[in-house]
This record gives structure tokens, C-alpha cells and sequence, in this order.
């Protein structure tokens, strides 16, 4: 067997606005991005919490008859998976053999009006290998996103490491994030949106902040964070019928983007409230020589004592099972096989 070794590689994590509800446009926007840091170097590219196409601030800031048509607009907007805009953005990734992990706004195949808050793991071919839908909707988000289910509550394998990934306030679910440390998770993607909104005495760039620092430092991993911006395009789309709008979008220390060490420091410096995208070396051999202290899914753990059990059973509306498959010839078949089949027919 080999000995274990871990390359080096550069990640950029992304820190801005979507061209809001515009799908198509937030799509080449994202196309652009990626074309860009790949072309410094990086490998692995992190975009905001549901960036295609925007976030409902409406859900925030307007009763939720008020913000019924913007509901309708993004569910407009919004994508299917599979779907031609998420190809669009896989062809980019394979393109530049780059790693992308980016939020959408998720459309149900089966129900117009149901959405859900989407992470979207692509691997450097281009391929969609990770899928996951944010477990429980944040306060004022339970009006526009459904809840998703454990069926992608999964660490992928990737050429840089395997990488899991939770959005915004399932960064607090300690039961989420330590199934994701189970799984041999070294690599943290957690994505946000700018939150202006919240209470006033709450800072959303620290609290995005002391949230990636506690799980690196407890799973001993590095955790990349991604978190977009409010742009005065969606400011004026919201002030002419709540002018109190731009006030309360305009908050500063409402976005942190950057990267935390297995140490739980941030490394370099992070992007505070202004667009960029920040870039950074990260050394997965830099996660081994904490755990010798706190390896909290191997040696530093009791697992006699507890139990964590995780359903990854995807959940569905409905569960159709199919009959007997009908005889290939009718020569033996009964009058009643004949009399299904000719309404299987019809």
C-alpha cells in the first residue's frame, strides 16, 4: 500500500451578487467567474447560497401576501436538476478542470411550487456528483424553500479531497455537521447569503465567522466560506413599494467570505461585505497532527456511549408500485390479463 500523501491546491471562494432573477444572466455571471479563477490557479471554486438567482429578502421585509408575486418570480427562475443551466455551468467546470460548488434555487419536477435551497457539487469532468437540499429552512425561509431530506447528507471524493458542504444556518446543526466529519470529511464548504436583515444586535459576518471557526476546529478540517453580496439593483427592486428597504439591506458586516484552518484561525484575510474573490493554499496534510489531540470521529470519541443513526432514504411524494408485467404473448393470457392490458393501452 502507499504511503498517504496530500497534495496542495488553491481554492477561491466567491463573494458576491447574482444578477438578481435573471437566471440566464446570473448563469453567465457564474460562467465568467469561474473562467477567471481558474485563471489564477484555483482548483476548487465556491459560490454563494442559492446564487441562481437570488435570495427572497422579500420574505424579510414585506408580509407574505406582499412577497407572494416575488415568490412567483423566483419560482419562475429557478432551476431543475438536471436541467440546461446547471449543464452550462458543469461544461465551464470540465472546461478549466475545476471543482465548482454553488446554491441554487431548485424547482420540483413534480410540484411548481415547491423549492428547495440547493448545494450543487461538480467535479472537475464536469460531472454532477452531489446534490444536497438544506435540511431545515432558516426562520423567514420556511415561506419560500421546503425542507430537504438525508438522501445527500454525503462527503464527496474529489481530486483535491473529500469535500462535504452545508448552507448558512445548517452550519449550527452540530448533528449535520458532525455526519458530514463522520464520513471523512477534510474539506468544509459552507455557503451563505448576506443577512442585513437580521436583528440588530446580531452581526452576520462574526457569526458566519465563529461558526466556520468552531468546525474546523472541532472536526480539525478547513472550512472555505462563501457569501454574497446585496447589490443597489436589488435594493431599488424592493424600495419603491417598501421604501424602509434600502435601509435595511444597507447594513454593514453582513457578509463574510475567506478560509478557516484546521486550527480554527482564519487564513489570510477575508472579504468583508465587499465583492471579490479571496484565494487561498490549502495543505490537507495540515489536519493530521491536530487530531493526535481531538479526533472527534476516531480516538477522541465514545461511540459505546453514543449513537448517531442518519436516514440518507430519499423522501418522495408518492410511491408507485408497479404490477406483474403483463404476458409477452396473450395465447395463455386470462380474460381479465386481456382486459388490463387493454386498459394499459387505452
Amino acid at each position: 500500500m502507499p504511503a498517504l500523501s496530500f497534495n496542495t491546491f488553491k481554492a477561491a471562494a466567491v463573494q458576491t451578487a447574482p444578477v438578481f432573477l435573471d437566471l440566464d444572466a446570473t448563469v453567465d455571471k457564474v460562467c465568467s467567474i469561474i473562467e477567471e479563477a481558474a485563471g489564477e490557479g484555483a482548483k476548487l471554486i465556491v459560490f454563494p447560497e442559492v446564487f441562481i438567482p437570488g435570495y427572497p429578502y422579500w420574505n424579510w421585509i414585506m408580509t407574505p401576501p406582499e412577497g407572494s408575486p416575488w415568490f412567483e418570480k423566483l419560482c419562475k427562475s429557478a432551476i431543475e436538476l438536471p436541467g440546461p443551466e446547471i449543464d452550462k455551468i458543469a461544461r465551464a467546470a470540465a472546461r478549466f478542470e475545476v471543482i465548482v460548488i454553488i446554491g441554487v434555487n431548485e424547482r420540483s419536477t413534480v410540484s411548481i411550487g415547491t423549492l428547495y435551497n440547493t448545494t450543487v457539487t461538480i467535479d472537475d469532468s464536469g460531472t454532477i456528483i452531489g446534490k444536497h437540499r438544506k435540511l431545515v429552512p432558516t426562520w423567514a425561509e420556511k415561506l419560500t424553500w421546503a425542507p430537504g431530506d438525508g438522501s445527500q447528507l454525503k462527503v464527496h471524493k474529489t481530486s483535491v479531497g473529500p469535500i462535504g458542504a452545508l448552507a448558512c444556518g445548517e452550519n449550527t446543526n452540530t448533528l449535520a455537521r458532525f455526519s458530514l466529519l463522520a464520513q471523512g470529511e477534510m474539506i468544509h464548504v459552507a455557503n451563505y447569503i448576506s443577512l442585513p436583515v437580521a436583528p440588530k444586535d446580531y452581526d452576520m459576518a462574526e457569526a458566519i465567522k465563529l461558526r466556520s471557526s468552531a468546525h474546523s476546529f472541532e472536526g480539525k478540517v478547513f472550512t472555505i466560506v462563501s457569501c454574497s453580496t446585496i447589490s443597489q439593483e436589488m435594493i431599488d427592486a424592493f424600495k419603491e413599494s417598501h421604501p424602509e428597504s434600502e435601509s435595511l439591506l444597507s447594513r454593514k458586516n453582513s457578509a463574510f467570505s475567506g478560509f478557516i484552518g484546521p486550527d480554527g484561525r482564519v487564513i489570510g484575510e477575508p472579504l468583508i461585505d465587499e465583492e471579490g474573490i479571496v484565494y487561498a493554499e490549502i495543505d490537507i496534510n495540515k489536519c493530521i497532527q491536530p487530531r493526535q489531540m481531538h479526533d472527534i470521529t476516531g480516538h477522541y470519541n465514545r461511540f459505546d456511549i453514543f449513537d448517531l443513526r442518519v436516514n440518507q432514504q430519499p423522501q418522495a411524494c408518492a410511491t408507485f408500485n408497479k404490477g406483474a408485467e403483463f404476458p409477452s404473448s396473450l395465447e395463455n393470457a386470462t380474460s381479465f390479463d386481456k382486459w388490463e392490458l387493454n386498459q394499459e393501452n387505452e
